[in-house]
């Protein structure tokens, strides 16, 4: 199957694949640990200290790569989400803001993580996770689409696209940009993507919806079956090929929700459109694609 064809398939049918998901055993089993020991958490080291909480929860959120950096996850809770500032609002990755929103001891206290309707919120969104990761074992095109589709709508600026690789990648590919280092000035590349991605697009079901499907007709055009991968292997109509995938090697650094750090996330947000480029794209708009 082409990734559009699949993403269409995984998306118009999305209670039933979330289902499947949460049934499989390791996700069960994750879960009722979750939901049974969840009421038992106090205070911030509460959860910090239970490996199996904290790891559940940060995996709902696409931060599991940073189960073991304690330190990191306490100071962004510790900071809360009102202030501007905090931690979790100034980290440029809408997944810290949700993290963060998602288990505010700060504000609303300990028991409002546990409270009926933040269980079910986190509980879906570790299914809604772990069936990406799924899919992206098959086609990481796929993953990239059901990803975006379920986290641009929270995006507030554009600096966050910057600051998310799996946003970014799903924006270059729309709009043909480049990844290669160039000469970079962050407010001015930000507001090129806000030119490109108006954040009311994002918000508009239909215009995301052809964004996305955008993006997979041409990752496909890309990676799929009827190209030629860079490293000269051809992947053949029945979807075997001779060596690794082309969408797979290129992009198996992107999923942040499977590994990545500060250092990587920040290193994505630079170096991305030379100064031609941006000089290039500042008349387009969204409605002009």
């Amino acid at each position: 199957m082409t990734t559009t064809s699949e993403y269409l398939s995984v998306s118009q049918n999305l209670s039933r694949y979330q289902a499947m998901t949460a049934a499989e055993p390791a996700v069960k089993t994750a879960t009722d640990y979750y939901t049974s020991n969840i009421g038992g958490v106090n205070s911030i080291a509460d959860l910090v200290g239970n490996y199996r909480l904290l790891s559940y929860a940060l995996d709902a959120y696409g931060l599991g790569a940073y189960v073991n950096d304690t330190a990191l996850v306490t100071k962004v809770l510790q900071g809360g989400v009102t202030n501007s500032k905090s931690l979790a609002n100034t980290l440029g990755n809408p997944q810290w803001q949700a993290f963060a929103k998602a288990f505010d001891f700060v504000d609303q206290g300990a028991p409002s993580i546990s409270s009926e309707s933040a269980v079910a919120a986190t509980t879906g969104d570790y299914v809604e996770n772990q069936l990406e990761n799924d899919e992206g074992q098959q086609d990481p095109g796929v993953q990239l689409a059901l990803y975006f589709q379920r986290v641009a709508p929270t995006v507030t600026n554009a600096y966050e696209i910057l600051g998310d690789p799996n946003l970014l990648k799903v924006v270059q590919t729309i709009f043909g940009l480049p990844p290669e280092t160039g000469s970079t000035n962050i407010d001015q590349e930000a507001s090129v993507i806000s030119k490109l991605v108006p954040l009311s697009s994002l918000q508009d079901p239909k215009t995301l919806q052809t964004l996305v499907t955008r993006f997979t007709a041409m990752y496909d055009l890309d990676y799929g079956p009827a190209s030629n991968s860079p490293n000269g292997l051809t992947v053949s109509s029945d979807g075997s090929s001779s060596g690794p995938s082309a969408a797979s090697t290129i992009l198996s650094g992107v999923i942040s929700s499977t590994g990545s750090s500060l250092a990587s996330l920040n290193a994505s947000s630079s170096g991305l459109f030379s100064d031609q480029l941006l000089d290039s794209l500042q008349g387009l708009t969204l409605g002009g694609v």
